[in-house]
């Protein structure tokens, strides 16, 4: 008898302790399903829809500060460094959602200025980042690249013989720094994987700033292939 009152009570203590576990309100079940649906929404929505990369050429406006260079040959004379540079480079974009897209980018611009034919060289890339939206048939976009470089700064005072003679009359200058760009541009497609792409940017040395470092505004223009879904 004490062993059938036993059974009792611990199969009650049992039931009574698993029933509000499986007990679910129909308004649990519904929050639940709403809150899945929200997942998969914003999954859905962020999801990867395909890439775009190519090649563009560069031109624009640059300058730096005056400076002022000494030679013992040539004196000390006062130099601006400035003009329309000539570039190439390449980038690369992978597509997320409508609007977000994350990729790299690296050029190569060459700045000639002066009478002797001095030149500024700089190189830089980073990480990518920007946004862009359909306009009719063209898609618009905003953004900017964060990463490094470094310039290459040949001053030349005084004409230079065609000779295997060192010249003294040169100043060389090479110096790093980290980038930032930021950029805006249009793409205008020829078919569903070629586009013509537009682009304007501004570079920036932040971290080392220097009275040669050359800046201002590049204009790009290339093409860029790829597919999105």
């Amino acid at each position: 008898m004490k062993k059938k009152i036993l059974t009792l009570i611990t199969g009650c203590m049992l039931s009574g302790s698993l029933f509000p576990a499986l007990a679910i309100s129909p308004g649990q079940e519904n929050q639940r399903h709403q809150s899945s649906e929200r997942q998969e929404a914003t999954n859905r929505k962020m999801a990867y829809k395909g890439f775009i990369g190519g090649m563009m050429l560069h031109t624009g406006y640059l300058c730096g500060r005056t400076m002022t260079v000494v030679s013992p040959s040539a004196g000390s004379q006062e130099v601006s460094v400035g003009g329309a540079p000539f570039g190439i480079g390449g980038a690369i974009r992978f597509m997320f959602g409508k609007h977000l897209r994350i990729g790299a980018e690296g050029y190569v611009s060459t700045l000639t200025y002066g009478e002797y034919h001095s030149h500024a060289k700089i190189g830089w890339g980073g990480l990518l980042a920007d946004c862009a939206w359909k306009v009719g048939n063209c898609r618009l976009f905003i953004g900017g690249t964060v990463g490094g470089g470094s310039q290459t700064n040949t001053t030349i005072l005084s004409p230079i013989a065609d000779d295997y003679i060192v010249e003294e009359a040169v100043s060389y200058r090479k110096y790093g720094f980290a980038a930032v760009a930021p950029f805006a541009g249009v793409e205008v497609p020829v078919n569903r994987r070629v586009n013509i792409v537009f682009k304007a940017d501004w570079l920036l040395n932040v971290t080392n700033p220097q009275d040669d470092f050359v800046s201002g505004p590049r204009i790009y223009v290339g093409f860029m292939f790829g597919h999105a879904d």
